[in-house]
C-alpha cells in the first residue's frame, strides 16, 4: 500500500473519532441540561408542598386557639381582652366575631396590625360566604372554612379574606359560634416566610380556574417551572402555587456543565497530542534498543550466575558472573553439546545429574508444569575447572519465546560455599548456647521445685506440729491417758484418731509433693502431662483444707459455690495434680491480698465452678481485696515480677502456662461492684464418648493420689467432728505462730 492511501485512512479514523466525540458531548450538554430543568422543577413541587404544610399547620393552629377561645362567654369583659390579644399574635387574622345560634352578631373585635377588612362594606353585606361556613360547622359540629372573597378597603384597594367558623357548645348544647377573619395574602406570607421559600419562588393562592385570589414574595415567578399543591381545610380546600424565579436555563447552568465543557475541550487537546505522538515511535523503538542494552550490561554486572539452556540441555547463555563461578568461558560452555555432560557435574554425579534433566524434560513434554517450574530453588554440587567442588543453590524456571511456547530453562545460580561455612560455626555456636540453656532450664527448675513444695512442706510442718501439740496435751493438763482420764486431758480413742488423720495428711501432703516434682518436672521438659477426668468438687476438696488453715490465719471466711443436685457436677479434664496447683495458687493469692487493706468482717473467698452452653469448665475465684492496680495488671502475668517482698513471682507465670497447656484461658478482671478481683480459667470438658468407662480415655478409677484422701466427711477441714476442729485449730495455731513448740 503506497503512502497516500494509508495517509488518507488514517485521516479518515482521525476525523471518525473527531465526530464521534462531539456526538458524544452534544449528548452529554443535552442531557445537563434537561437535568437542571428537571432539578429546578422539583425544587418548585418542594416549595409548593412545605409552603402548603406550613400554611394549613398556621390555620390548624388559628382553629385550635379559637376552639380555646369558645370557652369565654362573649357577654363578660375577658372576652374581648383575649380576642385582643389573639389578634395581636397572629398578623393574617383581621377579627373575630361571637355570633348567637341565628348566626347574628353578638359581639366583636378587630385588629390593629392591619387595615379593618369592612371599612366600605359593612359586614352585613358580605354574610353569603360566612353563613354557608356556619350552617356547614353546625351540620358537622366541626369547624370550617368558607370559601374566600374580596372585601374592598377605603383607599380603593382590597384583600381576598376567607372565614373560619368555629361552633361552640356549653353543656352539650348549641350555644353560638366564633368567626374568625382570615387575610389570605398576610397567612401566604408567613408560611412562605416560615418555609424560607420566598428567596427562590413566588406563593400564591388560585382559584380551581386559574385565578388568582393572593400572592407573596417580593418577585415575580418566571412562570416556567411551577408547581401546585392542594391544601385540604375543612369545609374548603385552597390550591397553592409555587412558580421559580429561574427560567430557562442557560447553556453554562452551573459549574457541573462548565467542568464537563472544559474536559471536553482538554480530551480534544489529548486527541491530538496523541496524533502527533505517533510521530515519535521512532524514538521510542530507540529508547527501548537502549533499554535492551542497559539489561544486558546490568545481567553482565550480577553476582548471581545466570545459565539459560535449551530443551535437549545445550548452553544457551551465560553470563560473566556464572563463568568467574565454574572457571570456565562462555565459549567454552556454549561449545558443549549433548549427549557430552557439562564441564562443571562431579564425574561421580554424572548419572543422577542426568536423570534429573531427563525427567525435568520428560515433565515439559507432558505439559506437568509443577514438575517442570519448580517454585523453590535446590541445592546441587558443581566442580570448578581447578578440580575443587562448592555447593551451589539453582533457581530454575522454564524459558518461554513470545508465543507462550516453552523453549528451555533458564537458571539463577548462586555459590553458597561461604553461607555453609558460615552455617558451621552457627551450629557449633548454637551448640554452646544449648548447652548454656540447659543450665538455665536447671536453675529455672530449681526455682519452680522450690516455690511449689513451699507449700506441701509447710502443710506437712503444720500437721507434725499440731500432732505434737496434741501429743504433749495430756502432760500438760496434769495427768497421763493409759491410767484413765483426767479433767481436760484428751482421750486415748479420740488422740489416736487424731494423730492418725495428722498422718494421713502428712502422707497425703508428702504424696503431693512427689506429684509436685513429676509435674515440674514433666512442665520443664514440656512433654504430654497426664490427663483424666476430674469432677470439680474434687478438685476443691483436695485444696480445701490447706486454703482453709490459711484462711483462718487470717480470718478469711472460704465459700464453695458449685451447681445442685451432684449429679449435674461439672467434670474437667487435665492434669489433676497440676490443676490443684492452679487452684491453691490463686485462692492464697487472694487471701494474701485481704490480710492488710480488707477490714477482717469483709474478708470473703469464694471459690465457684460451672459448666458452660460450649460443655467447659469455668473456675473462678473472687476474693474482697483493693483489687490490681492498671501498672500491675501489665505485668501480672510476668515471670519473676511480685508485688510481695517474700514471693518469687511464678505463681501466677505458672498457672497461666498450665491452664493454656491444658487449652483454657486464665484471664482477671475486677470483682463484682467494682471490689476484690475476679480470676476465671476454663478448662475442657470430657467429650460424650468418654461418659463410659473402658480403655477409650475415659475416666476411670480415681488417681493413687486421690485415694489415699481420707474419706469427705472425716476430713479435718469439714469440721464436721469436734477431733477434726482440735486437730486442724492445732494445725493453724503453728501457721499462726511458726516459732511455737512444744512443751
Amino acid at each position: 500500500m503506497s503512502a497516500a492511501p494509508r495517509r488518507w485512512r488514517r485521516l479518515l479514523l482521525w476525523g471518525l473519532l473527531l465526530a464521534l466525540l462531539a456526538v458524544a458531548q452534544t449528548l452529554l450538554v443535552a442531557l445537563t441540561l434537561r437535568y437542571e430543568a428537571w432539578r429546578v422543577h422539583g425544587a418548585a413541587e418542594a416549595a409548593a408542598a412545605e409552603a402548603g404544610a406550613t400554611l394549613r399547620r398556621d390555620l390548624l393552629r388559628l382553629t385550635h386557639a379559637l376552639q380555646a377561645q369558645s370557652a369565654v362567654n362573649p357577654a363578660d369583659a375577658a372576652w374581648r381582652a383575649a380576642a385582643t390579644a389573639l389578634l395581636q399574635g397572629n398578623t393574617a387574622l383581621r377579627r373575630i366575631e361571637a355570633r348567637d345560634t341565628g348566626f347574628a352578631v353578638v359581639a366583636a373585635a378587630d385588629s390593629m396590625l392591619g387595615p379593618t377588612p369592612f371599612q366600605r362594606l359593612a359586614r352585613a353585606e358580605l354574610t353569603a360566604e360566612v353563613d354557608i361556613a356556619c350552617r356547614e360547622a353546625q351540620r358537622s359540629n366541626a369547624p370550617a372554612f368558607s370559601r374566600s372573597y374580596f372585601a374592598p378597603l377605603a383607599e380603593g384597594t382590597g384583600q381576598e379574606l376567607t372565614d373560619l367558623c368555629v361552633p361552640v357548645r356549653r353543656e352539650g348544647r348549641e350555644a353560638g359560634y366564633l368567626v374568625a377573619s382570615i387575610a389570605l395574602p398576610a397567612a401566604l406570607e408567613a408560611a412562605g416566610a416560615a418555609a424560607q421559600v420566598l428567596q427562590r419562588h413566588e406563593l400564591s393562592l388560585v382559584e380551581a380556574d386559574g385565578a388568582r385570589l393572593a400572592r407573596a414574595g417580593a418577585r415575580r415567578g418566571a412562570g416556567v417551572h411551577m408547581a401546585e399543591h392542594t391544601i385540604d381545610l375543612p369545609g374548603q380546600p385552597l390550591r397553592l402555587r409555587a412558580d421559580s424565579l429561574a427560567g430557562h436555563p442557560s447553556l453554562i447552568p452551573n459549574l457541573t456543565l462548565a467542568l464537563v465543557l472544559g474536559l471536553s475541550l482538554a480530551l480534544f487537546g489529548v486527541v491530538f497530542a496523541l496524533a502527533r505522538d505517533v510521530r515519535r515511535r521512532a524514538a521510542a523503538e530507540q529508547a527501548l534498543a537502549d533499554a535492551l542494552r542497559f539489561r544486558k550490561a546490568m545481567e553482565d554486572s550480577l553476582i548471581t550466575g545466570l545459565r539459560a539452556r535449551d530443551m535437549d540441555g545445550a548452553i544457551t547463555y551465560v553470563n560473566p558472573a556464572f563463568c568467574a563461578m565454574v572457571g570456565f568461558s562462555a565459549d567454552e560452555l556454549r561449545a558443549v553439546r549433548p549427549p557430552q555432560p557439562p564441564p562443571y557435574w562431579p564425574p561421580e554425579r554424572l548419572a543422577d545429574y542426568a536423570a534429573r534433566q531427563l525427567q525435568r524434560r520428560a515433565a515439559s513434554d507432558e505439559g506437568d508444569h509443577a514438575a517442570a517450574e519448580p517454585r523453590e530453588g535446590f541445592e546441587i554440587l558443581f566442580v570448578r575447572k581447578d578440580g575443587e567442588r562448592f555447593p551451589a543453590m539453582v533457581y530454575e524456571a522454564p524459558l518461554l519465546d513470545g508465543e507462550g511456547r516453552q523453549t528451555g530453562w533458564m537458571s539463577a545460580v548462586l555459590d553458597i560455599s561461604s553461607q555453609r561455612r558460615i552455617e558451621d560455626l552457627s551450629r557449633q555456636q548454637q551448640e554452646r548456647l544449648q548447652a548454656s540453656a540447659r543450665l538455665a532450664t536447671m536453675g529455672e527448675m530449681a526455682s519452680l521445685l522450690s516455690h511449689e513444695l513451699n507449700q506441701p512442706l509447710a502443710a506437712i510442718a503444720s500437721y507434725a506440729s499440731g500432732s505434737l501439740n496434741l501429743l504433749h496435751a495430756p502432760a500438760a493438763a496434769g495427768g497421763p491417758v493409759a491410767g484413765g482420764e483426767t479433767a481436760g486431758a484428751t482421750p486415748a480413742a479420740e488422740l489416736a484418731a487424731l494423730l492418725g488423720q495428722a498422718l494421713a495428711r502428712i502422707a497425703e501432703q508428702a504424696e503431693r509433693a512427689g506429684r509436685v516434682i513429676k509435674s515440674v518436672h514433666d512442665f520443664v521438659r514440656r512433654r504430654e502431662q497426664l490427663r483424666e477426668s476430674v469432677p470439680a468438687d474434687a478438685l476443691f476438696d483436695a485444696v480445701l483444707p490447706l486454703v482453709r488453715l490459711q484462711a483462718r490465719k487470717s480470718a478469711t471466711q472460704v465459700e464453695v459455690e458449685l451447681p445442685r443436685p451432684p449429679e449435674r457436677m461439672p467434670r474437667a479434664v487435665g492434669d489433676r495434680t497440676m490443676l490443684e496447683q492452679v487452684l491453691l495458687n490463686l485462692a492464697r493469692n487472694g487471701i494474701q491480698a485481704m490480710e492488710t487493706e480488707t477490714p477482717a468482717s469483709e474478708r470473703r473467698l469464694v471459690l465457684a465452678a460451672r459448666a458452660d452452653a460450649a460443655g467447659r469448665v469455668v473456675f473462678e475465684v473472687r476474693d474482697a481485696g483493693p483489687g490490681i492496680a492498671p501498672g500491675v495488671a501489665a505485668r501480672l502475668f510476668t515471670p519473676f515480677f511480685t508485688t510481695r517482698a517474700e514471693g518469687m513471682g511464678l505463681g501466677l507465670s505458672l498457672c497461666r502456662t498450665v491452664i493454656e497447656q491444658h487449652g483454657g484461658t486464665l484471664e482477671f478482671a475486677a470483682g463484682p461492684g467494682g471490689r476484690g478481683t475476679l480470676f476465671r480459667f476454663t478448662l475442657p470438658g470430657p467429650k460424650r464418648r468418654a461418659d463410659h468407662a473402658g480403655a477409650d480415655g475415659s475416666a476411670g478409677p480415681a488417681p493413687a493420689a486421690a485415694s489415699a484422701l481420707p474419706p469427705r466427711e472425716s476430713a479435718p477441714e469439714s469440721g464436721d467432728t469436734a477431733g477434726g476442729r482440735r486437730l486442724a485449730d492445732a494445725a493453724a495455731a503453728e501457721l499462726v505462730d511458726p516459732e511455737r513448740t512444744a512443751p
